[in-house]
């Protein structure tokens, strides 16, 4: 069976089925310039910008044989007009002269960028889209080198809050409409529409209503100019001065994959990113918050509760009280609890400490808010790796188990999960023991701690997460903490969108670095103090170890969940594991 074909600038390609033009030209790496186009949504082709020149060989009716020019080529029927090639579908033997390789292309191109430039306001130096912006992208590379329009730009609204996360500058907008077809297709909210007629139109909400989709934010990274912009991120940076590191959402249990964008050691943006089989070029607003989580109400150097107040200490002497009280208390009162907010690492390393030092299984609580979800991005499941706490092992309990197992402890380990804010325990079931919490952030948990011992978040190790599609993905470092550094760390990227910039921040605060160590670096100490073999030096190793020892993670490692996208666990695997 001959495969069809289509020639695009003169070379030959097969295809299958029936592929638009655009996004085939796009698959094989070449370069088509658009703006309303997104792969996940219709084409309307409204902006002009894809045009190309198209045409179908001749067949001769009684033969059915191509008709051959004097030189043995085939004879070209060119369509009278150029075809937008985001809805040309592609037809056996098509002829496709992009801007490669006709002059009108190019011409038509121009001229589109042109009527596209004349009532654009020449803000590139004060907008954010600065550096990644489609439009000023494409008119350096095929617009024209100046302006024939010498009038007054027509004005229209700016900075209106449609809704407490988008702010719009009208004068901005292009009219692709892909925000207006985001909410239409994607999320479903069809809270924005375009307004007004001609030169003058925009988008906006309806009278008195406020963009309030919980996936407002993702037209503002599908916008192709400066139009919708980020209430949050307004003029904090330019994009060519943050570090882009690919990691994971742990607001949730879907898990979507992100991109962090720090400077000076801070997260400063969360974007999404693409994934087929996870959250496609999307994901929700709640999860692009967590750079708050990242950033503030840290907990910075080890604290001990002395006379009902917490007063900093040295991490040698959290190290020994931690021992201490294990060694002091008798193992049937020692009760170590898991978190499904932390990762498969940390709850392994968890779990080797209570092992070894002859305590019951590690317990957890899973954090699931029952219709939070919405059957798309969202989940009931709060935390990113209850699935992963199954699969290790640990024992599920309800918040009503947990509230037992807790007033009868002597000793309790926690493992980063604000049991106390989420309202599974309260202060009375704290009285009695004595509580040595690991946590990354301050919480109400953490105010009831009597040791308090600071770690690192998804942003500053590489981890492992299972969400709710027993999908296991893992994070990168993107922050530096007081003991880790950017330039020896073989995790950390550069991800600068300047390539030729330097590879690192130019800023440099050290009070931005987090005094806190990854949660298996304090266990493999502790180990050591009282004489067990944890030897757990980084996420990397560890999971070479679970997988080794647990048959639900075999054959994971670092390397296979990069490779893959991450790795949807074998259920039989997953049921020898229980």
């Amino acid at each position: 069976m001959t495969m069809s074909e289509v020639f695009i600038d003169g070379k030959r390609y097969e295809f299958e089925g029936q592929p638009q033009l655009l996004q085939f030209i796009l698959d094989l790496g070449l370069e088509v310039p658009f703006f309303c186009y997104h792969p996940s949504m219709t084409a309307p082709a409204n902006c002009r910008q894809c045009m190309v020149k198209v045409g179908s060989p001749v067949k001769d009716r009684e033969t059915g044989e191509y008709e051959l020019d004097d030189e043995g080529n085939r004879v070209i029927r060119w369509f009278p007009k150029l075809q937008t090639s985001c809805n040309t579908v592609i037809a056996d033997g098509m002829v496709v002269q992009t801007q490669e390789s006709d002059e009108l292309v190019q011409r038509a191109q121009k001229d589109t960028l042109e009527f596209i430039l004349a009532n654009h306001p020449l803000d590139c130096p004060i907008c954010d889209q600065a550096g990644e912006c489609p439009l000023q992208i494409q008119t350096y590379k095929y617009g024209p080198e100046g302006s024939r329009f010498e009038v007054k730009k027509v004005h229209k609204p700016k900075h209106v809050q449609l809704g407490p996360r988008v702010t719009l500058d009208a004068e901005r907008c292009i009219n692709c409409t892909r925000c207006v077809r985001f909410t239409d297709e994607i999320s479903k909210s069809h809270q924005l529409t375009i307004v007004e007629r001609g030169d003058k139109n925009y988008p906006v909400t309806a009278p008195g209503r406020s963009f309030d989709d919980p996936y407002s934010l993702n037209t503002v990274d599908i916008c192709p100019v400066g139009a919708l912009t980020s209430t949050d991120f307004r003029f904090k940076a330019r994009v060519w001065e943050m570090n882009q590191t690919p990691s994971i959402d742990i607001t949730n249990g879907k898990g979507c994959n992100i991109d962090l964008w720090t400077r000076d050691n801070l997260v400063l943006r969360i974007t999404p990113r693409f994934h087929p089989e996870v959250n496609d070029y999307w994901m929700p607003d709640a999860g692009r918050e967590a750079y708050q989580l990242f950033n503030e109400n840290r907990v910075s150097h080890p604290a001990q509760k002395l006379e009902s107040e917490q007063v900093s200490a040295s991490w040698n002497h959290a190290l020994e009280t931690l021992a201490e009280q294990l060694e002091q208390t008798d193992r049937k009162d020692v009760l170590f609890i898991g978190s499904p907010h932390a990762s498969v690492e940390e709850n392994f390393a968890l779990m080797q400490l209570a092992n070894l030092t002859g305590a019951k299984t590690p317990v957890f609580t899973p954090h699931v808010e029952e219709g939070s979800g919405d059957g798309f991005l969202l989940s009931d499941d709060q935390a990113p790796n209850a699935e992963g706490c199954r699969l290790l092992g640990l024992e599920e309990v309800s918040p009503k188990q947990m509230q037992t197992k807790v007033s009868e402890a002597r000793l309790i380990v926690a493992l980063n999960d604000n049991l106390f804010g989420r309202g599974v325990l309260d202060a009375t079931h704290a009285k009695n023991a004595f509580w040595v919490v690991f946590a990354s952030n301050h919480t109400e948990t953490t105010q009831m701690a009597d040791l308090l011992i600071p770690i690192t978040t998804a942003a500053e190790h590489a981890a492992s997460y299972v969400n709710v599609d027993s999908r296991i993905q893992r994070t990168f470092p993107a922050k530096e903490t007081k003991y880790s550094n950017r330039r020896l760390s073989m995790e950390m990227s550069e991800g600068r969108l300047d390539r030729f910039g330097t590879s690192f921040d130019n800023w440099v605060t050290e009070d931005h670095k987090i005094d806190c160590v990854p949660f298996w670096d304090f266990a493999t100490q502790a180990g050591e103090r009282l004489g067990l073999n944890l030897h757990l030096i980084d996420g990397r190793q560890i999971m070479d170890q679970i997988a080794t020892m647990n048959p639900a993670f075999e054959g994971v490692s670092y390397v296979t969940m990069d490779e893959q996208g991450g790795i949807v666990l074998a259920k039989e695997s997953m049921a020898k594991s229980k």
